[in-house]
């Protein structure tokens, strides 16, 4: 039996992933599960994402069972120590092998000194848990399972509503798909998932999206290669159906999709509207995706790499409409990247805040007079949001918000909406319409 296909060599191969998170040099999205055989895969992740989602806690308990912090060049035995403190709380994991086996994991890291103290650790944490998870539950941040900072920031922006958030951010998110509207109805893809044992439920708000009862893998979709139907989740979904007012009765309108990957919005767009669409991405690989996406969909685009805070790439031809999925803090979509939580800092908050100004002032002027901009981000921090539209209406003179009030989602957050995330519901979004003056 070789390494990775022990019980200790997942457990190694999620320390060696973890490592890049706790030191805030890397991030999940890396994460490579065929390092370990094809039954131990899901484990790995579940381990791995399991650790980010419940990291405050896990560090606080290890605090209390450590006499002193790990050094900087031991990263992978502490994540070992958090791996096991995770596996005996939160997982359905023998807890003889919680300890064993992570304990034993350490060898395998040519590191025997760190197994007695792995088991120690884990072996008092099993005699006092109750203690100890009620002495670290004190601080309501790691009750929370939030860093500090973010906690706070929650609490200021949605004083009603931060511990719901919290909350919705420590589960995983629900797994939504968007039925092809050209390729079949909602309605008959719901049967056959039915006939395929898949139930799902209706999305409230998105017209072609359905909620799987339980996630599941692609390969298992009915028709998911032929593009019937995609992943994708029901906030994001909604950027179609606001632009439908500028692209409904507008055949051939060009149509600009700026920061475009992974693509799923691009290939809604062309999903529901003839449109000319260019999309743009400054980042290769991530182009790649959004080319791959759109060939299983038989959807065709001007791809460009590109940057969307130039000029450069542009024809100077106006769009009619542009849609600005801009980078942001991911703050509401934790519960599907749990990293966030280590690797963001209040910091990139303010930098993400002055991007996303460079971005709109730069898209404006490709915008046609009476065209139709909608900004859109997975946050839900009012810099952001609210406050970054609006200081960009103060400066625009050309521009007004449009946003729709009539709707059933979200809430009114200044001139655009806010979605917030919903357990066993949508994503945290935010979403504003503006118009440009026809003169």
């Amino acid at each position: 039996m070789n390494d990775t296909s022990s019980g200790q060599g997942v457990r190694v191969a999620a320390a060696r992933a973890l490592v890049p998170v706790l030191t805030g040099k890397g991030s999940l999205a890396t994460l490579d599960d065929s390092v370990v055989p094809a039954r131990d895969r899901a484990f790995l992740r579940a381990l791995c994402y399991g650790v980010c989602r419940t990291l405050p806690r896990l560090e606080a308990l290890a605090a209390e069972l450590l006499r002193s912090p790990f050094k900087a060049r031991d990263t992978d035995v502490k994540a070992l120590l958090l791996l096991g403190i995770h596996q005996l709380l939160y997982l359905r994991v023998p807890p003889h092998a919680a300890v064993g086996e992570t304990a034993g994991a350490a060898r395998l890291l040519n590191k025997e000194w760190a197994t007695k103290v792995i088991n120690g650790c884990l072996r008092r944490l099993q005699r006092e848990s109750e203690t100890l998870q009620d002495r670290v539950d004190s601080d309501t941040h790691v009750a929370l399972l939030h860093p500090v900072w973010l906690m706070r920031s929650l609490r200021q922006a949605w004083p009603d509503d931060w511990q719901a958030i919290a909350e919705a951010n420590n589960r995983p998110g629900p797994m939504t798909l968007r039925v092809n509207r050209r390729l079949t109805t909602r309605d008959a893809y719901l049967q056959r998932l039915e006939q395929a044992g898949k139930p799902a439920t209706l999305c409230a708000y998105s017209a072609d999206g359905l909620t799987l009862e339980t996630p599941c893998d692609i390969s298992e979709l009915p028709g998911f290669a032929d593009g019937e139907a995609s992943v994708q989740d029901e906030a994001a979904q909604l950027a179609t159906s606001l632009l439908a007012s500028a692209l409904q009765q507008r055949s051939g309108a060009r149509v600009l999709d700026a920061c475009c990957a992974p693509g799923g919005k691009a290939a809604h767009l062309l999903e529901a509207y003839d449109v000319a669409l260019t999309a743009i991405d400054n980042d290769a690989s991530r182009l790649a995706r959004v080319a791959a996406t759109l060939g299983r969909l038989n959807q065709t685009a001007h791809l460009k790499h590109a940057d969307a805070s130039e000029l450069d790439w542009w024809d100077e031809e106006p769009y009619d409409a542009i849609l600005l999925d801009a980078p942001c803090s991911g703050t509401g979509v934790i519960r599907r990247h749990p990293d966030i939580k280590q690797l963001r800092r209040p910091s990139d908050i303010r930098d993400l805040a002055s991007l996303q100004a460079r971005l709109l002032d730069n898209l404006w002027q490709t915008l046609a007079p009476g065209g139709t901009l909608l900004y859109a981000t997975c946050s839900v921090m009012p810099e952001e949001n609210a406050n970054a539209i609006e200081t960009f209406l103060s400066r625009t003179p050309d521009a007004r918000a449009s946003t729709p009030t009539d709707v059933a989602w979200g809430c009114a957050a200044g001139a655009g909406r806010q979605m917030l995330p919903r357990i066993d519901g949508h994503d945290g979004f935010f979403y504003a319409r503006l118009e440009k003056s026809a003169s």
